[in-house]
């Protein structure tokens, strides 16, 4: 494995036990030093590695699968030249390394025999039962495909239903698909960059959602030297040249780190917290990573201090205690604990400064959160077996499929939303864009549930997750107890309560599509467009009705057409005029309502019947259409009076008080109110269109701030009527 890989999922090693070389393993010593004419008996390194974590592991069923698969598989070689009983042997071994429970390492003995060999699915359940038999069909349908690009979309789907069946089935995959990767050197340079590129697009984001990080980072070592050559090499004499001012471990004071971590061992001595301070040092692509954010690496750079303890309230002793005897780098911090990652990673991340000035990262955890960080679902053990053991599953399911105690959310979610994908082109692009999202977040319903989202996710995209495609008639949403728009971006934390409209028939707007970022959300509003292209009238929304929380869309006759917007403004004002100075002597001067203009506004001017001069924004719409029927604008300046008079119109949902809370916020800001127009409530949402005298037109946009900060108000915009040439 990778340097940061080293000893997976291993919660409680016995000192002095040596860590055994998968790379070396998997390519050579595997064979061991035994003639030509028989296969060495390396099932005991498995066996070994398994009885680490399950010491009282039945393991002759492991010999007898071996036997089985070596049988089935002698006369066989790889492109390596290798017998090829070597593969299943070296991804077994990952699997056992990481933790892996008996059913699935003898799955993984047997994973190529139906495919490669003679011996059939009727064989591995008659001698290894239906659970064993159930995971090796499930690894052979994925291997059953083509890996070419025209076939790659529906090999992954495929590959998805089988991870949403049983997540043992992607284990074994991503060890295959590692063990893959250390021998692709064989193979033409074109075929190792394709399938590099595969790996990284797809099976690594499986593998960090999965939690698999011993996995996951070692095939980010492997696709990074296939890929990027160059910035390998350089990289690779980085650690080279740090690891050689070190004896290799960390041990002497050239090494920054180790001092540190010497320190902090002192520390959590004198404080009486069992402890066990490690260095774990960054493998390839990490180090890469820091190198191009720092642009010039540190000492410390090169590695982190791993802290674990046995119990979480330790974790946050030993955080106190560093905060307090070194100083922290605040920013530094993140608690994972308290909310695990999506991946059901665990940890405390905080970052501390030396005696030196140096800076070194730690991560404080638990023994058992460690083997989860590095082993992630495979560290969970049998999900299906009554006593949570490593036994087979006795009941066959009804239906073909299972509930899996252990499916995170995000893949229940794709497992939804891939049913939805009208084709394989979409289905493939939207997989690759809902992996490339590294990071969740967690809100709250009202009704005491929990959604979970990709971070940057809106109202629109929880209301899709909460309600599906009943979320068509969502008007609005709650975040933390205030209105708020779909768009609304939600934070981790937040409580959401999501506004239904009455009538069933109501749909989204296509708009809801640059606030959608998960794939359920906009695969369905897509769909809905698409079906009704008539229905898409208005950039606001389609259709919307009488507004009401967190209850199922019930039918209800659709509200009748919005009246007419009350002609308001000042419009025929000459108080609010008398700022605006036009080149026409004894002209009555007139501000448009159309556009309300106001100092400092670019303005000009249009005479219309009686004589009068109306004074418009430059950007109105109404000067274009009156420049094209051949009318003259007329010159107009701002007078040396700075006051004002101005008309806004605030757009909100209907609540109680709120008409008092807009005209406090007005007269806070010391601005007189000429008049108010309130319009009738219509689909929940109401219109209030003020006439103000400003004293400075400077205070306008903090004026207009305010109403918005008011609870309930969405929009507060220069009052415009339809334009009309006179």
């Amino acid at each position: 494995m990778s340097a940061e890989a080293t000893s997976p999922g291993a919660p409680i090693r016995r000192r002095g036990r040596p860590r055994i070389d998968l790379r070396r393993l998997g390519r050579v010593a595997l064979l061991g030093p035994v003639s030509r004419d028989r296969l060495p008996d390396a099932i005991g390194h498995v066996a070994e590695a398994h009885r680490a974590h399950h010491p009282d592991a039945d393991l002759s069923i492991l010999h007898r699968a071996y036997v089985l698969a070596e049988s089935s598989h002698r006369g066989q070689t790889r492109k390596s030249g290798e017998p090829y009983i070597t593969h299943p042997l070296a991804v077994t071994l990952i699997l056992a390394q990481l933790g892996a429970e008996t059913t699935t390492l003898t799955a993984s003995l047997l994973h190529d025999t139906v495919e490669d060999t003679d011996v059939t699915l009727d064989q591995v359940r008659e001698q290894f039962g239906k659970e064993v038999c159930y995971l090796v069909d499930g690894v052979t349908k994925l291997e059953k495909v083509d890996y070419g690009a025209a076939a790659e979309p529906e090999t992954f789907r495929k590959m998805l239903v089988a991870t949403g069946d049983d997540v043992r089935v992607m284990s074994i995959k991503l060890a295959d698909r590692l063990h893959n990767m250390r021998t692709l050197g064989v193979m033409r340079p074109e075929k190792q960059a394709r399938i590099a590129k595969v790996t990284r697009d797809v099976l690594i984001p499986l593998a960090e959602r999965l939690g698999v990080q011993a996995l996951k980072i070692e095939l980010e070592d492997l696709v990074f030297a296939i890929l990027h050559p160059e910035e390998y090499e350089r990289t690779r004499a980085l650690i080279a040249a740090a690891t050689a001012r070190t004896d290799g471990s960390g041990a002497t004071p050239q090494d920054p780190l180790a001092a540190i971590a010497e320190n902090v061992t002192t520390v959590l001595r004198e404080a009486g917290i069992p402890a066990e301070v490690l260095i774990r040092p960054r493998h390839f692509v990490s180090v890469h990573r820091v190198g191009v954010k720092r642009g010039e690496l540190r000492g410390t750079d090169f590695g982190r201090l791993l802290v674990l303890v046995g119990e979480d309230a330790d974790c946050y002793a030993v955080l106190g205690e560093l905060h307090t005897c070194f100083t922290p780098v605040i920013s530094e911090f993140k608690d994972f604990i308290a909310a695990p990652k999506f991946n059901l990673y665990q940890s405390l991340h905080t970052a501390v400064v030396g005696e030196d000035g140096a800076v070194a990262e730690v991560l404080i955890r638990t023994h058992r959160m460690h083997k989860v960080a590095e082993a992630g679902v495979i560290a969970l053990g049998n999900p299906y077996a009554a006593d949570g053991g490593a036994g087979p599953q006795t009941t066959e399911p009804a239906d073909g499929e299972r509930a899996d105690p252990t499916r995170p959310g995000w893949l229940s979610r794709l497992l939804a939303w891939q049913q939805s994908a009208p084709d394989p082109d979409t289905f493939w692009t939207t997989l690759r864009a809902d992996l490339a999202q590294d990071r969740e977040i967690t809100v709250f319903r009202t009704d005491g549930g929990t959604l979970g989202l990709p971070a940057g996710a809106s109202c629109v995209d929880a209301a899709y997750a909460q309600y599906g495609v009943e979320a068509h008639t969502c008007i609005g949403a709650r975040v933390n107890g205030r209105l708020a728009t779909l768009g609304t971006v939600l934070s981790d934390g937040d409580t959401v309560q999501l506004l239904l409209a009455e009538d069933a028939a109501s749909g989204p707007s296509p708009d809801w599509l640059d606030h959608a970022r998960t794939p359920a959300a906009r695969i369905a509003i897509t769909g809905w467009l698409d079906t009704h292209p008539e229905d898409t009238r208005s950039p606001h929304g389609v259709r919307p009705a009488q507004a009401r929380p967190e209850q199922p869309p019930q039918s209800h006759t659709r509200p009748g057409p919005r009246p007419p917007e009350p002609l308001v403004g000042p419009a025929a004002t000459p108080d609010g005029a008398a700022n605006a100075v036009v080149d026409r002597p004894d002209a009555t001067v007139r501000l448009a309502g159309c556009c309300t203009p106001a100092p400092p506004d670019a303005v000009t001017g249009f005479v219309v019947r009686g004589g009068a001069v109306t004074v418009h924004r430059l950007e109105c719409a109404a000067v274009t259409r009156m420049r094209s029927v051949g009318r003259m604008p007329v010159g107009v300046s701002w007078g040396d009076d700075i006051e004002c008079r101005v008309t806004l119109v605030a757009e909100s949902f209907g609540r109680p008080r709120l008409l008092a809370d807009l005209t406090e916020a007005i007269a806070t800001a010391d601005v007189a109110i000429i008049s108010a127009t309130v319009e009738p409530p219509s689909e929940q949402r109401v219109r209030h269109t003020y006439t103000l005298q400003l004293p400075d037109p400077a205070a306008l946009p903090a004026l207009m701030r305010a109403m918005r900060d008011v609870p309930g108000v969405y929009d507060v915009s220069r009052a415009r009527r339809p334009v009309t040439v006179a």
